[in-house]
């Protein structure tokens, strides 16, 4: 039974090689909630600085219900993720599909990610992913 101590978590099986995949291939695994979609995202994001078709995926994908659930610590979810990486590639497309993101948030959501950010407006953010 879940939750008693020595309970085994069910295996999510081999991670695929997100490296090798094309930026539709990841944009699918996301989408149906693979159990490795986190892994798809991150890969994805790492490509928007380079790639804007990669930088319009991210952008749309955050919008997604689940990664806007998904937490990947306190408040951050993948959906914030998703935009923070657009601001940061600091590209004129990523940046303009990351305030597009942004806006498509719920204001509480637009709020809670600004003071995360702790900045007054979006076009003020300058994250730095290292």
């Amino acid at each position: 039974m879940h939750g008693e101590p020595g309970a085994s978590l069910p295996r999510r099986g081999p991670a695929p090689a997100v490296d090798r995949m094309s930026n539709a291939e990841l944009a699918r695994m996301i989408e149906s909630e693979h159990p490795y979609r986190g892994r798809a995202l991150f890969e994805l994001c790492d490509r928007v600085a380079l790639d804007d078709d990669a930088a319009t995926k991210v952008a749309m994908l955050s919008r997604l219900t689940s990664l806007r659930r998904a937490r990947l610590f306190d408040r951050v979810s993948l959906a914030w993720s998703a935009i923070i990486a657009l601001l940061a590639a600091e590209t004129t497309h990523a940046r303009e599909e990351a305030y597009a993101a942004f806006f498509a948030l719920e204001p509480e959501g637009q709020r809670d990610l600004l003071d995360y950010l702790e900045v007054g407006k979006i076009e003020e953010a300058h994250p730095r992913i290292t």
